[in-house]
């Protein structure tokens, strides 16, 4: 009987016993559960933690903070040499942050511009009279009257040129040798009397000196230069016929676009009144003068005229097609421009987000040409990137605190004593390289009394990616540094442990 009292107290002991470390397992430290916890987190190597509201201070050991009411934020080893901006998928989701990718296009360089239309001068031509006499009869009576190729204009009477015709007319009754009739017609041609009016003359056998002018293209009567019953005299304009198969569109181009121009450039035409009437033209000439009220280049373009619906004094709306490049675009609406600079917030492989200056080429309406600073398959925020632009610039001010701010001894420390003296010049630490990248090296070093640092692991920037090339993961080393660098802290020479300076 008394051996089973015994055998039931140990077990009541061994169940007080077990309990007693479940409980303390459950309820340890938050400190204890923090470490089991960050330890437990995959391969991710925790670099040392720190108060994201004061990100100056540096600790080797997690805890509460003690400059806010908060617990100290784990900075990891896969996380220290990433640049940029990281937000959640759910602030994302509730900012309406939205990408686009950078891609490559065949863009033509158009633009458009507004023409007034002009006769073509090459299609204009004069109606002349060589002789002395008179209109008898004027058939058109007002200027910009539309004529027909060959429509009879005015009736001319020449008395000069009966006495050549009389003469012709007599020397062919008297039936003289061919050699003097033909000397007599050449005669009446250097007189311009026409072949016809002669025709006329030798079948009727009276001297004719009534001709009639005819129009010699079809148009409309720019220039009206006589009246019934007016004297005429030898290089006298009567008419001037301006065609209207191609009219010129003269438009006011500025100096900027004037530079994108090219002879033969071809160009569609629509009426200002009527966008539905399009014709086709080309560029001919670009004049000469730029125009120092208004600083544009007057361009020349040749419009075909179907139907003849285009005359001088309309507006033409002219798009320029300039010539195909491939080039990179994006939404117009994922750069911001604030006149200065231009930034577009680029979408890295790792989530995170990173303002970058970009030059900008044409403005092609929905989208903007990016001359520099982007690649094709990027991702860029079209919206919301004024947000992330806001956070990355206050990440940038406080990174540049923590640079210019001071280390931090262990979270158990009272907050007294976590402001150092500003660290100057240079100095010297031993460590263990940790891991090794083209622009830093992860250090767990020693404590730094200068600094008033304790034992940590942290990153230093590398003076250049060429510099310590022999030094690898693992490796004892002594090291100087000093502030500086895209870390905060710079090196300035890599030894091994136990070498001299």
């Amino acid at each position: 009987m008394k051996r089973t009292h015994v055998a039931a107290a140990v077990l009541v002991a061994v169940g007080l016993a077990a309990g007693g470390f479940m409980a303390g397992q459950h309820f340890g430290a938050p400190t204890e559960r923090v470490a089991r916890a960050t330890e437990q987190q995959g391969e991710r190597k925790v670099l040392y933690w720190h108060d994201p509201m004061v990100p100056g201070p540096r600790f080797d050991k997690p805890g509460k903070s003690p400059f806010m009411d908060m617990p100290l934020v784990p900075v990891y080893a896969d996380e220290q040499n990433e640049t940029g901006v990281k937000v959640s998928p759910g602030v994302q989701q509730n900012l309406g942050i939205r990408t686009a990718t950078v891609t490559r296009a065949q863009v033509a360089s158009s633009f458009d511009a507004i023409g007034t239309v002009q006769f073509d001068e090459r299609l204009t031509q004069a109606v002349q009279t060589r002789v002395n006499g008179y209109v008898e009869r004027l058939r058109v009576r007002a200027p910009m009257e539309y004529v027909r190729k060959g429509q009879p204009l005015a009736t001319i009477y020449a008395p000069d040129w009966l006495g050549p015709q009389n003469e012709y007319l007599a020397l062919k009754r008297a039936g003289v040798s061919e050699d003097i009739l033909a000397a007599a017609r050449e005669r009446m041609r250097a007189m311009s009397i026409p072949d016809e009016l002669l025709r006329q003359s030798e079948q009727s056998g009276v001297a004719q000196a009534r001709f009639t002018v005819t129009a010699p293209l079809s148009g409309v009567v720019a220039e009206l230069g006589v009246r019934d019953g007016v004297a005429v005299n030898p290089g006298m304009t009567l008419f001037r016929i301006a065609g209207l198969e191609r009219v010129w569109a003269v438009a006011e181009v500025p100096e900027a676009q004037a530079v994108r121009l090219v002879r033969g450039q071809k160009v569609k035409a629509a009426l200002q009144a009527d966008a539905s009437q399009t014709f086709d033209g080309e560029l001919k000439e670009i004049l000469p003068q730029v125009s120092s009220n208004t600083r544009t280049v007057q361009a020349r373009f040749e419009v075909a005229n179907k139907g003849g619906r285009l005359t001088p004094g309309m507006l033409l709306r002219l798009q320029v097609a300039g010539p195909v490049s491939s080039r990179l675009v994006v939404p117009a609406e994922a750069v911001i421009r604030t006149g200065s600079r231009a930034v577009a917030i680029v979408r890295k492989e790792s989530g995170t987000f990173e303002p970058r200056e970009v030059a900008l080429g044409a403005d092609l309406g929905d989208q903007l040409e990016i001359a520099q600073g982007l690649n094709e398959g990027e991702q860029v925020v079209a919206s919301g990137q004024f947000l992330v632009d806001s956070e990355a610039r206050l990440k940038s001010v406080l990174g540049g605190m923590a640079a210019a701010g001071q280390a931090a001894p262990a979270a158990s420390a009272p907050a007294s004593q976590m402001k150092a003296p500003a660290a100057r010049g240079t100095f010297t630490a031993q460590g263990k390289v940790e891991s090794v990248e083209p622009d830093s090296i992860t250090i767990s070093h020693e404590p730094v009394p200068e600094l008033k640092w304790p034992s940590m692991t942290m990153g230093f920037s590398k003076p250049n990616p060429q510099a310590f090339p022999g030094v690898k993961p693992g490796d004892s080393i002594r090291f100087e540094f000093k502030k500086g660098g895209p870390m905060g802290w710079e090196l300035v020479t890599v030894q091994p442990a136990g070498a001299g300076k």
